[in-house]
């Protein structure tokens, strides 16, 4: 039996293969921590699961639009121009299951066989799985940790070809943690502007921002023609602990948007009615749940900063936003534990799963193979418990 070259070529989620492998486990009895997800443990608030529960027993429409209930767009919209003062119509929305589904319509729409596609590393997985299985080539900058792991416009004029297509940008980043200024976000426009390129924002974790000093900036507030060229990705998954409602969305330009939908209305079609009913109470519902969350998580991040400084061996900069701390292990690189010799982020994330029942997610899986990256989303139990783990690690073997 012979597979597609494309389905050879594309690689399994790290995240969810560790998340699933610790599941597994724990159905078998073995205590495994998991810090590898980064999927809130807060529930999904009353009022959102009220709102679908009336949806159910309500007349609900069959099927909707691709792109989703009017009502639904039109509430993104206003929200989208309440919080960051960018206007867009309900034409320019589409609604979608979960924003991995955003990234693949958009990349989809925009890239063709052997357009390139400039991806900053450390980055999301996905975002080369994606590229790749379009017939895309990422092109991925390898971003200094000194510089906070941020792409500048002299690193973009190393790599841009003719052949390139589009730029992703994610801030707050995953897995870095890292969040553009604005004054950042305006370089990288003018750039793409000035090169003819389209900018794909991924920003699922706007929302998740723990300094004051630190205002998040959407890329498409820039003024009108870096709004023309940039497609918006965003969830309601993480903002309103939504994940296993698989409810994502994208804003664009209207030519843009229609190619998105006209590629979903061939693989999914429309999300699921009652999920939409749900994120339109989540938009009207007000922020406060949101706020009273980021006051928790920091809490998660500021304990988990603290402990890891206090390791030896181990380094990491504290994250502005998102939900993942980023450590650098290549202290331990030569070191032995057993039989294995430590040699890259993948080797320490290997020992701590199969030795101290820990799931953490190995850096190579996001361009960084000297890290393992660990997510502050688990519960604080959880993460007290698991950081003893690495404690008892580092103590036991070095």
């Amino acid at each position: 039996m012979i597979l597609s070259e494309r389905a050879t070529q594309v690689k399994t989620s790290a995240s969810l293969k560790v998340t699933a492998k610790a599941q597994n486990l724990n159905i078998s009895g073995f205590d495994v921590i998991n810090l590898g997800t980064g999927e809130v443990d807060f529930p999904t608030p009353l009022h959102i699961k009220e709102a679908a529960v009336e949806a159910i027993n309500g007349t609900l429409p069959k099927y909707t639009a691709v792109e989703g209930i009017l009502e639904l767009r039109e509430a993104l919209c206003d929200k989208f121009f309440a919080d960051y003062g960018v206007k867009y119509e309900p034409e320019n929305a589409v609604i979608s299951n979960g924003a991995k589904q955003a990234l693949m319509n958009t990349i989809f729409s925009l890239v063709g066989q052997s357009d390139e596609v400039i991806i900053s590393a450390p980055y999301w997985q996905s975002y080369m799985e994606l590229v790749l299985l379009a017939g895309g080539v990422p092109v991925i900058v390898y971003t200094k940790e000194e510089r906070g792991y941020k792409i500048t416009p002299e690193e973009l004029k190393q790599v841009v070809t003719p052949k390139t297509k589009a730029i992703i940008i994610n801030s707050p980043n995953n897995p870095t943690g890292a969040v553009y200024t604005k004054s950042e976000l305006e370089a990288i426009a003018d750039f793409a502007c000035k090169n003819d390129l389209f900018i794909i924002s991924d920003e699922v974790y706007d929302k998740m921002i723990y300094s004051r000093k630190v205002q998040f900036t959407s890329v498409a507030s820039l003024g009108e023609e870096v709004k023309k060229r940039t497609v918006v990705i965003n969830s309601f998954s993480k903002t309103y602990s939504m994940t296993s409602w698989r409810i994502g969305y994208a804003l664009a330009d209207k030519k843009i948007a229609k190619a998105m939908a006209k590629i979903q209305s061939h693989t999914t079609s429309n999300v699921n009615v009652v999920s939409q009913f749900a994120a339109l109470a989540a938009l009207k519902g007000g922020d406060e749940i949101i706020e009273s969350n980021i006051t928790e998580l920091k809490r998660r991040r500021d304990y988990m900063v603290q402990r890891i400084s206090d390791l030896p061996y181990l380094r990491s900069l504290k994250p502005v936003g998102g939900l993942y701390i980023l450590v650098n292990v290549s202290r331990l690189y030569g070191e032995k534990v057993g039989d294995v010799e430590i040699k890259s982020g993948r080797d320490v994330a290997s020992i701590l799963f199969d030795k101290y029942n820990l799931a953490v997610v190995a850096g190579d899986v996001f361009g960084c193979e000297d890290c393992i990256r660990l997510s502050f989303a688990a519960s604080m139990k959880d993460i007290i418990v698991g950081i003893n783990r690495i404690e008892n690690f580092i103590k036991q073997n070095f």
